[in-house]
Formats: structure tokens, C-alpha cells, sequence
């Protein structure tokens, strides 16, 4: 095991792409997990419903969509996290920065994906979430963002541009002072 935790291996998933709601929707058709640092195991188990990283839809171009690059593993695991009522979102998310980096990504990497995501849970019990939703974004001018939108790429970018200057192995507790203070 890395210092940083290891996967069981690939995720293997289906596209859900002929039932109703967002055609970015994958069932896993094998359990897949990781194992963080502290030796904790998160499981995804099979027939779990995923959707890729949970960062906020106005933060992909900045950050990256939901199923790119090396945190893909990572968003496996975040999002089943996410969705248990037993696991605190917190502590989801610092198991998402880890796992990054278990998957490929560089630190600076994995403390804006941390960003990202802190940024995501923030938004959901805090701005108009009718604003950021699919449906709204159907209807709005295209390639305009929305007030919401527009408060969320300078909340990161304010956060971002703080983060990048500490040091690779910053810990969790200095991120979420930086991204606290921005919050």
C-alpha cells in the first residue's frame, strides 16, 4: 500500500443511459474500494449508482469534468460516500483528496480537486440550488453563467490561487483554513 492508500483495482461499470435522469449515471457491476491511510476500507458495491466527481458543474473547466483524468477512481468511492447517511461528508471528502493522490494525481492536483469538492458540499447547503440545477441551465442564455455560477468560479479561484502557494504536502487541517476562511 502507498502512503497514500491503494484501490482494489479498475471499476467496472455500465452506462445507465436509458433511464430517466442525467445520462452521466454508471452502475457498478463489481464491488470496487479503497483503502485509505489509516487502513480504513470505503467500499462502492456492486450495483451502486455513481456519477462522477462531485465538483460543482461551474467549476469544470477549472477543475475538470466528472469523469476525467486520474481522480476517476477516487470519485468512485466519494460518491458512495456521499450518499451514505452513516458517513460524515467531511470526512468523505478527505478521503477524496487522499485517494486522489493514490490514483496519479499531483498534490496540486488533489488539494484544487479537494477544493473543489469542499466548494461542492458548501454550495449544496448554501446557494439557491434551483440555480445551479440541470433544469435551470437548460433554459439560461447559452455560454452565460449564472450569478451562482459566477460566485463559485471566484470563490476557487480565490481559493485556488491560495492553496497553490503552500507547500505539496500541506495537511488537511491547513487546506481547510484556507478554504474555511474563503467559506
Amino acid at each position: 500500500m502507498s502512503n497514500f492508500g491503494t484501490f482494489s483495482d479498475n471499476p467496472i461499470c455500465e452506462w445507465l443511459v436509458d433511464l430517466p435522469g442525467e445520462d452521466r449515471n454508471m452502475r457498478l457491476t463489481r464491488d470496487f474500494w479503497y483503502v485509505d491511510p489509516d487502513g480504513r476500507k470505503w467500499l462502492a458495491p456492486e450495483n451502486s449508482v455513481i456519477n462522477g466527481a462531485s465538483i460543482p458543474r461551474a467549476l469544470w473547466s477549472s477543475v475538470g469534468s466528472p469523469y476525467t483524468d486520474d481522480y476517476r477512481r477516487a470519485s468512485v468511492v466519494h460518491d458512495i460516500a456521499c450518499d451514505d447517511p452513516t458517513v460524515d461528508r467531511k470526512e468523505a471528502d478527505n478521503m477524496f483528496y487522499y485517494a486522489c493522490l493514490a490514483g496519479g494525481c499531483s498534490y496540486r492536483q488533489s488539494k484544487l480537486l479537494y477544493a473543489g469538492v469542499r466548494i461542492g458540499a458548501w454550495s449544496d447547503s448554501t446557494l439557491n440550488t434551483y440555480a445551479l440545477s440541470k433544469d435551470f441551465l437548460l433554459f439560461r442564455v447559452p455560454q452565460q453563467s449564472s450569478p451562482e455560477e459566477i460566485f463559485l468560479q471566484i470563490k476557487f479561484q480565490e481559493i485556488g490561487s491560495e492553496i497553490l502557494k503552500i507547500r505539496d504536502d500541506a495537511s488537511i487541517t491547513e487546506l481547510d483554513e484556507i478554504i474555511d476562511k474563503h467559506l
